[in-house]
């Protein structure tokens, strides 16, 4: 179990990104390119990555140095309590730059490296979903509801959701997507994390992805798991460490989606 102090402390770190995010959407920023040599995929990052990203660590350095850090932009710092924060703070940074609101800040904490507590904060929306203690709530404007993924026993009934399957699938793995998709009854691209807050809101069924990396996925887990969901990877195993990753709202359609993947 996770503390009410840990709790309130994940929440203040999400302010925390958020007051420093919000400055930056839908205006004239840098963006630099992390993808590397010409030809490579492209992956930008901008001040509000990392701004948001050094403020999150140096709460957590100055009040829980203890714990320790992994992020996106600056990478890993050992720990002494067993607990690791786990942090992305603009996740969806390519609809960040579009101006489009399908991004969050994902902050996860770990325990004996497992996600216990996931934060999905929209700041710009002011809407919050967190997943801690085998529960999953949404916040919004003072409010507070817990949420259920809704039933969805066939593939032919089901929504399907995935961020972007031709910039981040290999051949093989679109091949399996398109088996999916083709017998889906809608699909809808674009959403990054935010899709994942949906899934848990019962507004979609299915999620497919690949290429995560850790700091994409463990804040996902337990809001995932709190609503009732699924997510693995596309093996039906672990998905934590990144990699191919599956969500789903009910266990009958997300057996049919694995088998659909392997082809």
């Amino acid at each position: 179990m996770i503390d009410a102090a840990t709790i309130a402390f994940a929440h203040r770190l999400a302010d925390t990104a958020g007051e420093v995010i919000r400055p930056y959407f839908r205006r004239r920023i840098d963006i630099d390119d992390k993808g590397g040599p010409k030809g490579e995929v492209f992956d930008p990052v901008t001040e509000a990555d990392k701004g948001a990203e050094r403020a999150i660590r140096a709460v957590i350095d100055r009040e829980r140095p203890e714990d320790a850090i992994l992020g996106e932009e600056y990478g890993e710092k050992a720990g002494t309590s067993g607990l690791r924060w786990v942090l992305d703070p603009v996740d969806g940074t390519r609809a960040f730059i579009n101006g489009r609101h399908e991004w969050g800040s994902l902050i996860s904490l770990e325990k004996d490296g497992r996600p216990a507590l996931g934060i999905i904060d929209q700041p710009v929306l002011g809407e919050r979903f967190i997943g801690v203690n085998g529960k999953t709530k949404f916040m919004v404007r003072g409010i507070e509801e817990d949420l259920h993924v809704r039933p969805c026993a066939r593939v032919e009934d089901a929504i399907l959701c995935c961020t972007h399957p031709y910039a981040y699938f290999g051949a093989e793995e679109r091949a399996g997507f398109r088996r999916v998709s083709e017998k889906v009854k809608m699909s809808r691209f674009g959403g990054d994390c935010y899709i994942f807050g949906l899934l848990a809101m019962g507004f979609c069924d299915v999620i497919v992805e690949s290429t995560f990396k850790r700091w994409d996925v463990a804040a996902l887990i337990p809001v995932i798991e709190g609503a009732g969901g699924i997510i693995t990877n596309w093996q039906g195993g672990d998905c934590s460490d990144g990699g191919q990753c599956v969500a789903s709202g009910d266990a009958r359609v997300h057996e049919a989606v694995l088998k659909l993947l392997a082809g």
